[in-house]
């Protein structure tokens, strides 16, 4: 791929635009030399005014999502991608988000441009254990842990029951739900079925992957350590 293709693609601008950056002298490399059009592809190697590239398509993330975003390119609200680089929203393949949380839900929140990926993280058969932290509005009533982990409770308007769940409860009114599939609202609805409302509900791990010190608002490119650890392997 041409060196210009490959800067617009990550979405510093069209080709045209791209184009004037290499005449203006803005692209060089590392050293500070001025690079060309034509030159090879070393992506590592070039900068943007003075700026290493960002990362390169296969490009995996995660973002500390705080209440108040939507999931979308298109509500006329806050969204997600309010809080990325402007230029991520213009890349080539583009960059979506794996799932979804609702604009009431905080925490861990993936994306990728590689569409592979996010069928392989999403997909039913991967069964990654997504953990969420919920604050409840009444009481536990004590039995929702059994409830959860039977198999057999069907959410209003569904036929097909869900699949074990673990809860975990930490004090009267807050619980640690871990769900083995991804519907819709899926965690608000198993609490409503069993008569209680969910006043906040916060998502920290997706398989083995946490978002650590990451603070709310904020994102990091993962590595190739980070995606074991979200399919729950082991390098060492």
């Amino acid at each position: 791929m041409k060196l210009v293709k490959h800067i617009a693609n990550l979405g510093y601008g069209s080709r045209k635009d791209v184009q004037w950056m290499f005449r203006e002298g803005r692209i060089t490399d590392a050293a500070g030399e001025v690079l060309y059009a034509d030159d090879p592809l070393d992506h590592a190697n070039v900068r943007v005014d003075g700026e290493p590239l960002d990362p390169p398509p296969g490009l995996l993330l995660m973002l500390n999502k705080p209440v108040g975003y939507t999931c979308s390119t298109k509500d006329p609200g806050r969204i997600v991608y309010d809080l990325l680089p402007p230029r991520f929203r213009a890349r080539s393949p583009a960059l979506s988000t794996v799932g979804r949380l609702d604009r009431e839900t905080s925490g861990l929140l993936l994306f990728t441009d590689d569409g592979q990926l996010l069928h392989r993280i999403i997909a039913p058969k991967s069964k990654l254990p997504k953990v969420y932290l919920a604050t409840l509005a009444q009481d536990l009533r004590g039995d929702e842990a059994a409830t959860f982990a039977s198999g057999t409770l069907l959410l209003e308007s569904e036929n097909t029951p869900l699949l074990q769940a673990e809860l975990e409860v930490l004090d009267a009114r807050r619980a640690r739900l871990t769900l083995h599939e991804g519907r819709y609202h899926q965690v608000r609805r198993m609490f409503a079925a069993v008569g209680n409302h969910v006043e906040a509900l916060h998502r920290e791990r997706i398989g083995g992957l946490t978002l650590g010190a990451l603070p709310e608002g904020q994102w990091r490119p993962l590595s190739g350590g980070d995606v074991d650890a979200l399919f729950g392997k082991d390098r060492g």
